[in-house]
């Protein structure tokens, strides 16, 4: 029986940062939560900010874009490109490319979301994929275990609600 980590790049720790959990709620209800923008108004940053607009085009090739509000009004927009789309399974985007696998200015992370079914719940595998050094560094000092921590245990409770 092949798992969702077996045509996936290992991990490289110079360059890679993996949150990884067993979570108990199913994955259609993590896919939910993560491709539909009603759903990640309600988790998808770590409290006290908010996503303050979500567009979802989920399809290869289709647009990935998050605009996140701090407590103090700041915003951070992020927009990417969808690679990879396996309904209840893998969700793949990337800010190094636009919609229709236009080149961003500036590049900054790969991410690969994979659930697979076990037992009730899901064992749940965030991937991030860095080009170098220091944006894994970088990334990982920006509080990437907490912060993408903090929104699955979001993600968990609002999934139980759904």
């Amino acid at each position: 029986m092949t798992t969702l980590t077996d045509d996936l790049p290992a991990p490289d720790p110079d360059l890679d940062l993996v949150l990884e959990r067993t979570i108990d709620v199913p994955p259609e209800r993590v896919w939910a939560a993560w491709t539909q923008p009603e759903h990640m108004r309600h988790w998808f940053t770590p409290a006290p900010w908010t996503l303050a607009d979500c567009e979802v085009d989920l399809r290869p090739g289709g647009m990935f874009r998050t605009v996140m509000r701090g407590p103090d009004g700041e915003e951070h927009a992020s927009d990417g490109c969808y690679l990879d789309v396996r309904p209840n399974r893998r969700l793949a985007w990337t800010d190094a490319l636009l919609p229709g696998y236009r080149p961003a200015a500036e590049p900054f992370l790969t991410a690969i979301i994979s659930m697979e079914p076990h037992g009730t719940g899901t064992r749940y595998v965030a991937l991030a994929l860095h080009r170098n050094v220091a944006d894994r560094k970088r990334h990982e000092e920006m509080g990437f275990h907490e912060g993408w921590g903090t929104v699955l245990d979001q993600l968990v409770a609002y999934a139980k609600t759904m």
